[in-house]
């Protein structure tokens, strides 16, 4: 089997550089303002990124970027991503060393800032948060956006992990949204609306950004995504959060009204550490974020030959985490080999196999949180 011909990589750079960047002149890869340049078979994108008040600006550049990148050989997709940023740096949650501890930085203070706004047309906004990464908050999220559509509802996905985004390869998905009377259009799939800064850069390719860009990237999915109408609105949004408590868990809250959060964790303590760190964050939020409840993955395996649990990362770590903290003890998501096989195929375990016992602890979940099918 022949390998694909990928476009020409310097084409589209001079192509690029043939259309002028309003503010200096110069073309726009000579100008910097190709960033994240991605080349696949038969596509080509990349981000525009410039500053907040020049986004009106550059739209109509964005327009003839992609015009440009259709007519390369061998490009039948294009996509040119415009991100506005504010020139003020991100807020962090710690920069300001005071004697021997980092003291917070008040720019990281979300009192006296604007309400959060809510999504139109959508009815209820659920984050997915862990804290610490590795502990399957990603699987978590796609299987309950995915016990969500079995229960009847109108289900999204934002994969809102910009610098790892795993919804395109959990979900089976290798194409781009497209962008259509101002706003982007989530991608469906297994019943799901979704949409991750995955669908526009290569599986392999780095996103090295600083706070800045990712938050503007964050910005622009929340923002630029007609995730439903007056007409068909979507119950459920699912928000799959990076790991961490940082810019993106910033920017979600200062700019999107989120109803509940709901806390992944393993069960041993060096997990439960940064769980807590992640449930402090959202209640110091202003207004605090509730907390809807603890998930405990990779809570035990299942003995082959006895189905007996082996507690492997430890026992009720998360049940009892859930308990400090006040709130429901969602369930327990054992070590299973097909909901990791699903997830490396694309074939979501809740969605191909519901009445599989993992399965059906997710769609308890899915429950305890919505309420019965309607």
């Amino acid at each position: 089997m022949n390998a694909a011909v990928l476009p020409d990589r310097d084409a589209i750079i001079i192509a690029l550089d043939q259309i002028a960047d309003p503010k200096t002149g110069q073309g726009l890869a000579s100008a910097g303002l190709v960033r994240g340049l991605t080349v696949g078979e038969g596509r080509a994108g990349f981000m525009l990124e410039v500053a907040a008040a020049d986004a009106a600006l550059y739209a109509p550049v964005r327009d003839a970027a992609e015009r440009a990148l259709l007519a390369v050989a061998g490009v039948r997709k294009a996509q040119v991503v415009l991100t506005a940023a504010a020139k003020a740096p991100t807020p962090g949650v710690t920069r300001v060393r005071k004697g021997a501890q980092l003291a917070p930085d008040p720019r990281a203070d979300t009192h006296g800032m604007p309400p959060a706004e809510r999504l139109e047309h959508v009815r209820r906004v659920i984050a997915v948060a862990s804290g610490k990464g590795g502990v399957g908050k990603s699987t978590v999220a796609v299987n309950l956006a995915c016990a969500f559509v079995a229960l009847g509802l109108k289900t999204g996905l934002l994969d809102a992990d910009v610098y790892g985004p795993s919804a395109p390869k959990m979900l089976g998905i290798d194409e781009q949204p497209k962008f259509e009377d101002g706003k982007l259009s989530p991608l469906r799939v297994w019943g799901l609306k979704v949409m991750s800064i995955g669908f526009l850069v290569d599986e392999a390719s780095p996103m090295i950004w600083r706070g800045p860009m990712a938050s503007s990237a964050m910005r622009q999915m929340i923002q630029d995504v007609r995730w439903g109408t007056a007409e068909d609105p979507l119950d459920v949004l699912i928000v799959d959060l990076p790991p961490g408590t940082g810019d993106i868990h910033l920017t979600l809250v200062q700019k999107l009204a989120v109803d509940g959060v709901v806390i992944v964790s393993t069960p041993q303590e060096i997990a439960l550490i940064d769980a807590r760190r992640a449930s402090a964050m959202f209640r110091k939020m202003n207004p605090p974020v509730p907390i809807l409840g603890v998930i405990e993955n990779m809570a035990f395996f299942p003995d082959p030959a006895t189905g007996a649990p082996i507690p492997i990362f430890g026992q009720g770590g998360a049940r009892s985490e859930a308990e400090r903290l006040g709130v429901p003890f969602l369930g327990e998501i054992p070590i299973d080999i097909a909901l990791r096989k699903g997830a490396d195929e694309g074939r979501p375990l809740v969605a191909t196999m519901p009445d599989s016992a993992v399965g059906r602890v997710f769609a308890a979940i899915a429950t305890s949180l919505h309420g019965p099918r309607p």
